[in-house]
């Protein structure tokens, strides 16, 4: 009997755990392109897979405002800006799953691929990213980086071309994550490096078990990670597209957070004692991006006659309920060398009409607008938004075709320049404000789709690199403003709002905090009684 009594046993341990193992379910706005976060820029990508899956060199503490050692236990800079080296944690595990069991620890191999893949057009991953790496490109790292050196198991060097006060900053971005050399080699001598981006392994806080496009992403929690186990045991991404479900499955317990709600939601739960709101000053822009490349929108003229008819204040309180600030340029007021002396383009239809006369376009002009149908932090109510576009440039003359289009669809087609007027939103993702210029205007981004005005001055261009390849925060301040201000004169955007970053929680949960930049950290989250 006594044997016999053993299975049973550990059958009712095993059913105990199962019982009390904790999962954290979040209800997200939209299903990510991928996994392989370097061949796309859009957010709800990097949440899925660089930030709880993958891990940097560094990480930007946006508490502190300071760089913090992450992948890298040090970092050393030369004298003269070009040698950045960095020493590697001893202790750090990949990812083991059905599909790779790695046999060693991270080194200094991870990082050389990790970079080398999206640098060098010789490197057998470098094609594998069909469309590119746009982060890579607009960052303009392979003319940036010179070479990439082993100095040891756990120790490298990057050798720059040029100084640049950014390139520390930038290494803690999402597409700098770093992936397994070990993994990658096996796919590749089987033939399927398609499949890192459906079957990712990183070194992150949690390990991915499966994707359902549209309806959700789970993981379980990483036993072996190097900062400690996760807090949760298992996470789960429940894909709500709809801000209302999402609090209607907040409210019945389906899901421990809801991101990306709307105004009125915050307000609703008010004195509800089972739901809380976290929220953050965001460092963010909404925008309406003007193309520049399509008559006649690549008249100034024109965009600026755009900027002159839109009724901000009417939009900011049917959108956002005024919980956002008006934007009047691509920084967030708390930016440093945020121009204040720029205040941007006042609500005035009838000189707006005059612009349009000065430019032959007195009878006005067809055109379209694009946007998401679901909800976000940068742009709560798609439609109402679109809507109060469409209204304003009617009264001007300009009759406007509002266009909804899935939002892999709109990221896809508005890189590849498509669009007339794109609704869209930036966030910095590491308080430094090149981190909004050289994505967003510089020429090199315009190759890279992530450019999304389309737009290419030499002067401009120049201003934007000048900045990079000093550290003084006074110079690089006056440069940045003198961008700033070719960019309103230009009218490159339509500027719309500085969110405020709303998540709305159950009250069990534990560790949560909203993240100006957009970016989700779940490692330390807990779910108390």
């Amino acid at each position: 009997m006594r044997p016999a009594a053993l299975p049973l046993l550990l059958i009712s341990l095993l059913a105990h755990a199962l019982a009390h193992a904790s999962t954290l379910s979040v209800c997200t706005e939209a299903s990510p392109d991928g996994f392989d976060v370097v061949q796309y820029n859009a957010l709800t990508t990097t949440n899925a897979s660089a930030d709880v899956l993958m891990n940097r060199l560094v990480e930007f503490d946006a508490t502190s405002g300071t760089l913090q050692p992450s992948l890298a236990q040090t970092w050393d800079v030369s004298p003269d800006g070009l040698n950045y080296s960095f020493t590697l944690r001893p202790d750090v595990s990949f990812h083991r799953t059905d599909y790779f069991s790695p046999s060693r620890l991270l080194n200094a191999d991870d990082v050389l691929f990790s970079f080398q893949r999206m640098l060098d057009p010789a490197h057998p991953w470098h094609k594998v990213a069909a469309s590119g790496y746009p982060h890579a490109q607009s960052m303009q790292l392979p003319s940036l980086i010179k070479s990439i050196d082993k100095t040891g198991e756990l120790s490298l060097r990057f050798t720059l071309n040029r100084p640049d006060a950014t390139f520390l900053a930038t290494l803690s971005m999402g597409f700098a994550s770093i992936y397994s050399a070990e993994y990658a080699a096996q796919l590749l001598a089987a033939g399927t490096p398609e499949k890192l981006n459906s079957q990712p392994i990183g070194s992150g806080p949690f390990v991915f078990k499966r994707f359902q496009k549209d309806a959700s992403v789970r993981y379980s929690a990483h036993s072996n990670y190097f900062a400690g186990t996760p807090g949760v045991d298992n996470l789960v991404f429940a894909i709500t597209p709809d801000a209302n479900v999402r609090l209607q499955k907040l409210r019945r317990g389906e899901c421990h957070i809801a991101l990306s709600p709307k105004p009125q939601d915050v307000k609703a739960i008010e004195g509800d004692s089972h739901l809380q709101s976290v929220n953050t000053a965001a460092f963010m822009t909404a925008f309406v991006a003007i193309n520049s490349q399509h008559p006649p929108l690549d008249q100034p003229a024109v965009r600026q006659a755009i900027n002159l008819a839109f009724d901000k204040a009417s939009y900011l309180q049917a959108v956002f309920e005024n919980s956002a600030e008006a934007a009047n340029g691509p920084y967030p007021p708390n930016t440093w060398s945020y121009a204040t002396e720029l205040p941007g383009y006042n609500h005035d239809p009838e000189k707006a009409r005059e612009l349009l006369k000065t430019a032959g376009l007195a009878d006005g002009f067809n055109t379209t607008i694009w946007t998401r149908p679901s909800g976000s932090v940068l742009n709560p109510n798609p439609s109402v938004g679109a809507q109060l576009l469409q209204a304003d440039l009617a009264k001007i003359g300009i009759q406007a075709e509002i266009r909804v289009i899935e939002w892999g669809e709109l990221i896809r087609r508005a890189k590849a320049g498509e669009h007339d007027l794109l609704f869209m939103g930036w966030a910095g993702d590491n308080g430094d404000p090149d981190n909004f210029l050289t994505p967003q205007f510089a020429c090199a981004s315009v190759e890279s789709g992530l450019n999304f005005a389309r737009y290419c001055d030499p002067q401009l261009d120049k201003l934007i690199a000048d900045g990079k390849r000093t550290s003084d925060h006074v110079q690089r301040s006056q440069l940045y403003k003198q961008a700033q201000q070719i960019i309103q004169q230009q009218a490159l955007w339509l500027p719309l709002a500085h969110p405020t970053a709303y998540a709305l929680t159950r009250k069990e949960v534990e560790g949560y905090q909203v993240s100006p930049f957009g970016r989700q950290d779940f490692a330390k989250v807990r779910l108390v009684p």
